[in-house]
């Protein structure tokens, strides 16, 4: 049933929404767009709190779903179950299940919402949205790896804002 599911999105191919799609991927490789964004956080003192709990999200989140979890489960992905799809990007290393780009994405995302974050976590959340859709659009990710990936990146992004908020120290009153 994935495996049409991702069939039925390669309806949608266009040559705009291919190119959209290479880019939106690539702002999710090696977390990029997170990372930057964690520290140009850091580096606005009103926002530094944010800023790292947006990083210690992102890097739980890299050791759980790319170290852990993807060895764990070993799926394979769906480009290499349906060989006939023509890829536009270069075949991913490593293993389908959860979605690195996704997970890593929410992780971040579910950092600035539980850190208060008003702003910020909106246009966020469209970004992973994106991200998460382009890797089913590449083929190189199935539907369930993406969920997965979300429940990944919402947990991680969870745990770190508990951990920064529980051990952080606390202002004299």
């Amino acid at each position: 049933m994935e495996i049409e599911i991702l069939n039925l999105i390669q309806h949608l191919r266009t040559p705009f929404l291919d190119e959209t799609m290479r880019f939106v991927t690539s702002l999710g490789n090696f977390s990029i767009a997170w990372v930057m964004l964690a520290l140009v956080l850091i580096l606005i003192p009103k926002t530094r709190k944010i800023g790292l709990v947006v990083m210690v999200a992102v890097i739980l989140d890299s050791v759980l779903c790319n170290v852990i979890l993807k060895n764990i489960f070993v799926r394979p992905r769906p480009c290499d179950v349906n060989t006939a799809i023509n890829l536009l990007i270069p075949r991913p290393s490593g293993y389908s299940f959860p979605s690195g780009h996704t997970s890593a994405s929410f992780a971040a995302v579910a950092a600035l919402y539980f850190s208060g974050e008003r702003k910020i976590w909106k246009a966020a959340l469209a970004l992973a949205i994106l991200i998460a859709f382009s890797r089913m659009y590449l083929y190189v990710h199935y539907p369930t790896d993406v969920l997965g990936g979300i429940i990944c990146g919402i947990i991680c992004g969870c745990v770190s804002w508990w951990c920064i908020r529980r051990f952080s120290p606390k202002k004299p009153s």
